[in-house]
């Protein structure tokens, strides 16, 4: 007899945690890391000085917040905006700016749905979310969410960016285990433009020592994989 596999709300939260840092570092080209510790919490609350939230319900309920200092949220922003290939000079300066908060919400839902699509995998639940709300949060001013939750567990993790600058991830959810009966696959992740190029770079090593204008003599304006077989097996990888 094996011994089932339980996942806590612990590990859901470590599961978002990684979500958090994937996201955040590889949308802004740096490095975005979050502590080996975590704080329990009474209550999950928005601070300032800008804080976004969201629920999702489904398999399980839960509130998540992030609260960014004003200097950790210009940097991720900024950092995000250069990384689109946005010149410097049209960016904001100010957290309070409109884009910066538009930014930093579009970036919340990044986030939650790569925590999604991993729980739905991992976990074989679904969950879906509201759309995340941004709010510039004033100094004396700290707001509360009532999720309704039943026996909730909160939390809080503090996160760095590659500055240095703190920001704060707070989560709430219903306090469940899922418990594995029985052994399951899953897809595997991959990206289809990373499978593009592989198949687009067939044969590529062969031609290193000619010319480029020789490469492209004769050839059609669209470029098309070099058999039927390359193909097909593109279509299969693609899930087509």
């Amino acid at each position: 007899m094996t011994t089932n596999t339980i996942v806590t709300s612990d590990d859901i939260l470590l599961k978002l945690c990684h979500s958090v840092a994937h996201v955040l570092s590889s949308t802004s080209a740096s490095h975005v890391s979050h502590a080996g510790m975590v704080q329990s919490i009474t209550r999950t609350r928005l601070k300032p000085d800008l804080g976004c939230f969201s629920i999702f319900d489904g398999g399980f309920s839960g509130l998540v917040v992030i609260n960014f200092s004003a200097s950790a949220a210009i940097e991720i922003y900024r950092r995000y905006m250069l990384n689109m290939g946005m010149p410097e000079s049209e960016l904001a300066f100010s957290h309070t700016s409109d884009e910066v908060g538009n930014v930093m919400g579009e970036l919340m839902n990044q986030i939650l749905g790569d925590f999604i699509n991993k729980i739905s995998k991992e976990l074989q639940t679904s969950i879906s979310q509201s759309q995340p709300k941004m709010l510039t949060i004033n100094k004396e001013l700290t707001i509360s969410i009532d999720a309704n939750l039943d026996d909730a567990v909160a939390r809080r993790v503090s996160f760095k960016t590659e500055n240095n600058h703190i920001f704060y991830l707070e989560f709430a959810m219903d306090k469940t285990e899922f418990i594995k009966l029985d052994e399951f696959e899953y897809d595997e992740e991959f990206d289809p433009d990373s499978l593009l190029e592989q198949h687009g770079n067939i044969g590529a090593s062969n031609d290193s020592n000619v010319s480029p204008w020789s490469k492209m003599k004769d050839k059609p304006a669209i470029v098309s994989l070099t058999t039927d077989a390359n193909a097909d097996d593109l279509l299969d990888q693609l899930g087509l």
